[in-house]
């Protein structure tokens, strides 16, 4: 089958594929997205598709399969954003807010956490702190990415235990704000 009857074929399954999305996402605009996604694996992968079988099971699945792909990316980056217990900049902020003499200390008191870091565990974290992504520390460090996690994990947990001390005042701060 050429690439235009291909396609004109599994155009004519536009209506029930739709339905099919929709199903999944119970929203419009995300089972557009969806079904715009299927057409387009569909018509990339067309030379996968074996001719004499179910074109709209094959499609089908392909819907599956997507679906399930990125609802497992977004419950994994949702995952993440709501679980890590990051020491980020805005929880800094706040231990540093009060006044700035006792925001000098705060200051003082981290950039000394920090400095008693090992190299291979204060890199990765400053880099991570700084923005980038877990691969682009990877591939600048050298290292697995599974390393750089873990590094970044154990220099966080280093920094809490070393700066126990302002847990109790960000929160305070957090109930207040």
């Amino acid at each position: 089958m050429d690439s235009q009857a291909f396609n004109l074929n599994i155009f004519s399954h536009k209506d029930s594929l739709y339905a099919f999305a929709f199903s999944f996402t119970r929203d419009s605009e995300d089972a557009n997205d969806l079904f715009q996604d299927t057409m387009l694996k569909a018509i990339n992968y067309s030379s996968q598709f074996k001719e004499g079988t179910n074109l709209k099971a094959w499609l089908y699945t392909i819907m599956r399969n997507t679906f399930i792909n990125s609802y497992r990316k977004s419950a994994k980056t949702t995952a993440i954003m709501t679980v890590t217990d990051d020491l980020t900049s805005d929880k800094l902020f706040l231990s540093a807010t009060l006044n700035n003499s006792e925001g000098k200390f705060v200051m003082d008191d981290i950039y000394k956490a920090l400095e008693k870091l090992q190299p291979e565990y204060y890199t990765p974290f400053i880099k991570y702190f700084e923005g980038f992504k877990y691969h682009e520390i990877a591939d600048e460090l050298q290292i697995p990415i599974g390393t750089v996690k873990t590094r970044i994990h154990v220099a966080r947990q280093l920094l809490k235990k070393q700066l126990r001390v302002y847990s109790k005042f960000v929160d305070s701060q957090e109930r207040v704000a």
